[in-house]
């Protein structure tokens, strides 16, 4: 069972790994646009906010190594070094080992401790000595930027009252609040109990704190990132000498107590008209304790001295949960989806206006209940697009090529489930595309093209389904490369004569590579049917399309959630099936007179298109006869129309996925199951798998 001091340290784990992924993030930005000061100013606070918060929490190891980095990057918003590419690298770096220490306090590989030796040389290295500024003269030195003019802000923190039990000491936050400018600290004792009800473990204190610095508002929060979401934290600008109104007009007492929330405007209104001071009025009254009142006194006398009034509201706030509680909460609203389908059944059965009445309002909240619950665990796509930067980044300097990596759409939202799955196979593809695809610059020059290459990752919805592409300006697909290899490894015959589509969709073989040699990053031929198997388990499909000369384009078709997807529930003898309805297209017909016309192939013609068909009660060894009037479900899978052969279509189902027992979860055709409204189990096809199931039987029967 973990302690309070374990939960703790996690919550830093997950703040820090945030912070290491903002802080990659806005180095390869700052790389593009060194003078940025914002830039410049988010890798600081990044490595501040580490630093602080290690050494609070106990990671005394990663506390000190961020300090130099820290130092460094201070010196650099002072303008006394200048952003390069040299430091960039260093501070990747140096975000590559804290990222490492962080895996050793979980239990992982220890650090190399002599590259982190080595990294902290080159940083203490970049730091200009008396001696060296002062042989570098004033004609040497970079302007000084222009400094924000001190402002006054109040800080009100109320830490939770079991505070001392997660390890955490409210007093190290004020003393990390001191260092950044003049502060008055007024602790609130009016929660403190009698002697009887005074628990030693809990903290009853809160404090306001008036500091006046030259900080931004950022550096405050800064403080307090680690427990704001359990203590009660606000920062606001109450002096700033740019808006300054007026020299001489100050907030009054009761104003500056209202606006903290202290006493109600109503109160304080019923008070001021008996006239007398609103500080003494209040505490008479018993509505407001001596130390608010001081507290609010110490404020104003604070504003008077610097001449100032601004207020700045800190309204944002959000709450961290762990995923797994996430995932309980959707397949909880996945169990009452299955219950409401069983009273909307009962309902229809028994023909009552007020159970209808009531299945059919159910179905509403149920509804709505499972949307919001979904769009929880949706996130932007662009959290996995901003981790591609440095891989292209690093494979380029590797390479010895020059590639630019362009987004679109990074705000399209998917299931946590399927981004998390998704960052392998779109490693491979950005890999090969970088390997295969771009050309050097000198062979992109002899053939008209910029120097510079370009991996374009883009993202839109279409309809309940999301379309990932990722388009590069190299060389293209070969046709006749690809053919080449195929024939050799023994996958076509020398005769064969396939479209080029069909051609492309060799390179997912396993073990299919037509590299010409093998380099560090790819050639081996083991990659690409790793993507397949990836993206056919997220019940996705792939598509390329690729011009030789031109570039490829890799289109990824992905479901917007694992859990809870619409199917289409047909039946096969006493059975029941649910297909994917985001690949089904349309359903049609089948008599027994076009099969006779056939001649026993498994073909249809369809407005004069001839469509492939598979009988799932063949495949699946269905016993009983077929109908003289069956169904064909005509899906489309990688750009090919494929019919499934059922009895009869019952319609559109509202599908929640189950997985299968351990004895079945390697049955080939089937990625879950599903219950139905009459409490029957139906199985969801994988008609990927089917696919390829009944070609391999082809094959086998050929042979």
């Amino acid at each position: 069972m973990s302690t309070p001091d374990d939960m703790h340290k996690q919550a830093f784990r997950e703040e820090a790994s945030e912070l290491l992924s903002e802080l990659e993030n806005s180095l390869l930005e700052l790389e593009e646009n060194p003078e940025n000061e914002d830039l410049i100013g988010r890798v600081f606070r990044a490595m501040h906010t580490i630093k602080g918060s290690g050494a609070m929490f106990g990671f005394d190891e990663i506390s000190h190594f961020t300090h130099n980095v820290e130092t460094v990057f201070d010196l650099v918003r002072s303008g006394e070094i200048p952003v390069t590419k040299d430091l960039i690298d260093l501070t990747l770096k140096a975000r590559d080992q804290i990222t490492t220490m962080m895996e050793a306090e979980m239990g992982g590989d220890p650090p190399d401790r002599e590259l982190g030796e080595k990294i902290i040389a080159g940083f203490v290295a970049l730091i200009p000595s008396n001696e060296s500024k002062a042989q570098s003269g004033p004609a040497e030195k970079k302007p000084e930027p222009e400094k924000l003019e001190p402002r006054t802000y109040r800080v009100r923190f109320v830490p939770n009252r079991d505070i001392f039990k997660s390890g955490t000491n409210p007093v190290y936050l004020l003393d990390e609040l001191k260092e950044l400018g003049d502060c008055k600290v007024l602790a609130s004792l009016k929660d403190i109990p009698v002697l009887s009800q005074f628990d030693p473990e809990a903290c009853y204190t809160g404090w306001d704190v008036i500091i006046t610095t030259d900080k931004d508002i950022n550096d405050i929060k800064d403080v307090f990132i680690f427990v704001e979401d359990s203590c009660e934290v606000s920062v606001k600008v109450i002096d700033d000498p740019v808006l300054m109104e007026s020299p001489s007009k100050y907030k009054k007492i009761g104003e500056i107590l209202v606006e903290r929330g202290d006493i109600k405007p109503e109160t304080l209104q019923t008070v001021l008209e008996e006239q007398k001071p609103i500080g003494e009025m209040l505490v008479s009254k018993g509505l407001v304790t001596k130390d608010r009142v001081e507290s609010a006194l110490e404020e104003q006398k604070t504003v008077k001295e610097i001449r100032s009034k601004r207020q700045t509201d800190d309204s944002a706030s959000t709450v961290r949960v762990p995923a797994e509680r996430l995932d309980k909460l959707v397949n909880l609203v996945g169990e009452l989806v299955i219950v409401q389908a069983r009273l909307s059944q009962t309902s229809s059965v028994k023909n009552e206006p007020i159970l209808s009445s009531i299945a059919e309002e159910i179905e509403h909240l149920t509804r709505e209940l499972q949307d919001s619950t979904l769009s929880i665990r949706m996130l932007p796509i662009g959290s996995t697009f901003s981790r591609f930067k440095r891989l292209v980044r690093d494979l380029s300097a590797e390479l010895g090529k020059d590639i630019e990596m362009t987004t679109d759409g990074a705000d399209t939202e998917l299931d946590k489930t399927v981004i998390d799955k998704l960052n392998d196979p779109m490693v491979h593809l950005i890999r090969n595309s970088i390997d295969h695809g771009i050309e050097p610059p000198d062979v992109r020059k002899a053939v008209g093209k910029p120097d510079k290459g370009t991996v374009h990752l883009s993202a839109a919805h279409s309809g309940a389904n999301v379309l990932i592409t990722i388009k590069d300006d190299g060389a293209g697909l070969n046709p006749r490369s690809i053919k080449l290899k195929a024939i050799e490894r023994g996958l076509i015959s020398p005769d064969a004569d396939l479209p080029e589509k069909e051609l492309f969709g060799l390179i997912f073989q396993a073990g299919f590579s037509t590299a010409e040699k093998v380099t560090s990053v790819s050639g081996r031929g083991v990659g690409m049917d790793v993507v397949r198997k990836c993206i056919d388990s997220l019940q996705g499909s792939i598509d390329i399309n690729s011009k030789e000369g031109e570039g490829t384009i890799i289109t990824l078709k992905l479901p917007l959630t694992l859990a809870i997807i619409e199917g289409l529930l047909v039946n096969i003898g006493d059975e029941s099936y649910v297909l994917p309805l985001s690949a089904v297209e349309e359903c049609v017909e089948l008599s027994k007179k076009e099969v006779d016309a056939a001649h026993g192939r498994h073909i249809i013609n369809i407005r004069g298109e001839i469509v492939p068909y598979i009988r799932l009660r063949d495949l699946f060894r269905i016993k009983g006869e077929r109908k003289a009037l069956e169904q064909i479900v005509i899906a489309r899978i990688n750009g090919e129309r494929i019919g499934f052969v059922v009895d009869s279509v019952i319609g559109q189902h509202q599908t929640v996925i189950k997985n299968l027992g351990v004895v079945y979860r390697k049955a080939k055709g089937l990625s879950g199951a599903t219950i139905l409204g009459d409490g029957s189990v139906a199985l969801i096809l994988d008609i990927q798998q089917i696919v390829d199931m009944a070609r391999d039987k082809e094959v086998t029967t050929v042979a």
